[in-house]
């Protein structure tokens, strides 16, 4: 297993080492190779580049208190909403999708998807979940609105709906 990983310059990961290793007659299980090759510190070459979704704002010293205490339980609809940034990639590049969830129904009530990672994303995300409750004729009186402690560009409680309470988890 070792000669196969460096004859290919340290770059094959499980499944090629497993597929060469076949392919030369040996009948090994790939979680045998898995576990050998973990055990042995071997691991192949990941391609692409790491992306960052959610980077602190460096100018914010002091963060607001987390109101859930990271208990995301509700016990009605429209009192508490997670908010979450992630990133999927596409034949023609990135592709950055803002989306906000209702805790008690598990609902996605509004989200945004964009090609550049820009600083009202987050936000448009949440805009849309509370127009869509208004135009559906649902309060959201005392809503609890918990993302996580990045920001993006800076984003901060004046760039968000007056009845939302944002809560950063520290």
């Amino acid at each position: 297993m070792g000669r196969v990983f460096e004859a290919n310059l340290g770059v094959y990961g499980v499944r090629k080492v497993w597929r060469t290793l076949k392919r030369e007659g040996h009948r090994v299980p790939r979680c045998q190779v898995e576990r050998l090759m973990r055990d042995l510190g071997l691991a192949g070459a990941v391609r692409g580049k790491v992306k960052r979704t959610t980077v602190p704002a460096p100018t914010v010293d002091t963060r607001p208190d987390d109101l859930v205490q990271r208990v995301f339980r509700s016990s009605a609809p429209n009192r508490l909403w997670v908010a979450d940034l992630t990133y999927v990639a596409t034949w023609s590049g990135w592709v950055y999708v803002a989306f906000v969830m209702d805790v008690y129904s598990r609902r996605i009530v509004g989200w945004r998807c964009s090609t550049s990672l820009r600083t009202d994303l987050a936000a448009d995300a949440l805009e849309q979940g509370l127009w869509q409750r208004a135009v559906d004729g649902h309060g959201v009186r005392g809503l609890i609105h918990h993302t996580d402690r990045g920001s993006q560009g800076g984003l901060n409680r004046s760039s968000q709906h007056p009845v939302i309470t944002e809560v950063f988890d520290g």
